[in-house]
């Protein structure tokens, strides 16, 4: 993987990173302007980008692509799995806070948070593209600027 993309550019292994279910701009980032010394505000767009164009797919064919898969069993314990797990550690703050809680859920830079599974998040609570995608997207641009800042205030640190 690591030789994939080293023979590309520098913009586009940023991108196709930041689409990523696992990486997202969270690993995007860091990969732009440390390895490829791409500029801040580049390296940001460009993440931020490529981090929402899954949420465009995902919002729109989640439902119907998981519709389908339940027609099987392996589909069927899956989608149980996630809906109830989901639905169990989220409800309480979905009914108090509404989309508030899913732009800071996504906006949070952790492990298992972002942009792939703040659409998972959206698509079990029913919440229309019209609500869900401009939620995430506020999600993605808090967590690119705090990413980017983090990752500028590690290079200064280490250069000082």
């Amino acid at each position: 993987m690591i030789e994939l993309f080293s023979s590309m550019p520098g913009w586009l292994a940023t991108f196709l990173l930041a689409m990523s279910p696992i990486f997202e701009l969270r690993g995007a980032i860091p990969l732009a302007i440390g390895v490829y010394d791409l500029p801040p505000p580049e390296a940001y767009a460009i993440s931020v980008v490529g981090n929402l164009i899954p949420v465009v797919f995902l919002l729109l064919y989640l439902e119907p692509v998981s519709r389908w898969l339940m027609r099987y069993r392996p589909g069927k314990i899956f989608f149980d799995w996630l809906f109830t797990r989901t639905y169990r550690k989220h409800a309480e703050r979905h009914r108090k806070y509404g989309l508030l809680a899913l732009i800071f859920f996504v906006a949070l830079p952790l492990p298992v948070t972002g942009a792939w599974t703040g659409s998972a998040i959206a698509f079990i609570f029913g919440l229309k593209f019209r609500h869900a995608f401009p939620a995430i997207a506020v999600g993605v641009c808090i967590a690119g600027v705090v990413v980017t800042a983090s990752v500028l205030g590690v290079i200064s640190l280490a250069f000082s």
